[in-house]
């Protein structure tokens, strides 16, 4: 899925940045993860945004429920404002569920099409342990029917087919997963 780094460039513009696609269940540490690959990129001196999916519902005019069509919404507004940013140089980090796999075909296409490098990685875990975890109390409230349309409960999540990286947080520790994230976007096969 991932395209030339440097694809589309003219010169006298900046090198677009990369777009790391985290997808997967709430809680699955999708977010946790974004933040840590953020940290080290910031280190080295890297321009980065991180598009996580909770901020842009919060800072949306127009309210998005959990419905396919938010859902499906939200993931080509994210699209969108990833070719934004990359365009300008910055590498992003999206995450966001992105439970249908139609959709994030979609926001890659939009992606890929600018010329901007895009690499889908789906942050694995069962189920279980992401309700477990449930940090924003979505499954529970999900569960007593205060959230309808709630992937993993009343809505299916698909998980990608096509992924560049899987990561299962349940055998990978957040350390572990940027390098290997580290490792993707530098071309290094040892990610996988």
């Amino acid at each position: 899925m991932n395209a030339a780094p440097n694809a589309g460039v003219s010169p006298g513009r900046p090198t677009a940045g990369p777009v790391v696609y985290l997808t997967g269940l709430s809680g699955s540490g999708k977010s946790t993860i974004a933040e840590a690959l953020a940290e080290t990129l910031r280190a080295e001196g890297r321009s980065v945004e991180i598009v996580d999916g909770d901020v842009l519902r919060d800072r949306d005019p127009t309210p998005l429920g959990f419905d396919r069509a938010s859902r499906e919404l939200q993931m080509r507004r994210a699209a969108l404002l990833a070719v934004e940013l990359a365009e300008a140089g910055t590498t992003v980090i999206s995450a966001l569920i992105s439970p249908f796999e139609d959709a994030r075909r979609d926001a890659s296409d939009v992606i890929e099409a600018a010329g901007i490098p895009f690499f889908l990685v789906y942050v694995s875990t069962p189920l279980a342990v992401a309700e477990a975890r449930d940090p924003k109390g979505h499954y529970r409230r999900a569960r007593a029917g205060e959230i309808r349309d709630f992937t993993g409960i009343d809505s299916p999540y698909e998980p990608p087919i096509d992924a560049d990286l899987v990561i299962d947080t349940t055998a990978t520790s957040v350390e572990e997963a940027v390098a290997r994230l580290r490792a993707l976007l530098s071309g290094d096969a040892r990610a996988r």
